[in-house]
């Protein structure tokens, strides 16, 4: 569910033009990058492939606890270098993606790291519907595109054109890789 992310990250964009993009997009995806090394040495795991089709066990960077933990250390980084009102957006923007992926994954997002205590986990499982989930995905970044693209082209109504078409490529790339599973 990139994309979705990427949509939030454009429409926070569009109310809070300070903060730089790259800083939002890697808050929107920070749990996902954080993912990474842990799937590559075995930690955190997928069952099945494709979009939405696997169950993801990502015990620690997707539970309810570990993604608060983690938003909030991006967000007192941010702080450091960017200002309180900026540590808090980013932080709150790390946290979302647990809340959307809440809607769209199967029921393994636990509560704590490491599924202690073997508590229920959760997701609304949005992905079992694949044609609804891309078409939510393509809705939160049209959404978001288009908010975004609306505020620079107040900001500087002349690169307003080529804001909102290099916002739109990328978010079919976004969109077409995110279906794809790249």
């Amino acid at each position: 569910m990139i994309a979705g992310h990427f949509g939030l990250a454009a429409a926070v964009k569009a109310g809070r033009p300070a903060i730089p993009v790259w800083t939002l997009m890697l808050a929107t995806a920070w749990l996902d990058v954080v993912f990474v090394p842990l799937y590559l040495s075995g930690v955190e795991t997928i069952d099945g492939e494709g979009y939405g089709g696997g169950v993801i066990h990502a015990d620690y960077t997707h539970s309810l606890v570990g993604a608060l933990v983690l938003a909030a250390l991006f967000g007192a980084v941010a702080t450091y270098w960017l200002g309180r009102e900026a540590g808090l957006v980013l932080g709150g923007v790390v946290f979302s993606h647990w809340l959307l992926d809440l809607v769209v994954h199967r029921a393994d997002l636990p509560i704590l790291p490491g599924n202690a205590g073997d508590l229920p986990t959760f997701g609304f499982g949005l992905w079992r519907l694949p044609a609804v989930s891309a078409g939510v995905e393509l809705l939160m970044l049209a959404i978001g595109i288009g908010l975004y693209w609306r505020a620079a082209a107040k900001r500087d109504p002349k690169r307003a054109r080529t804001l909102g078409l290099s916002a739109a490529a990328f978010g079919v790339v976004t969109l077409a890789a995110d279906l794809l599973g790249v």
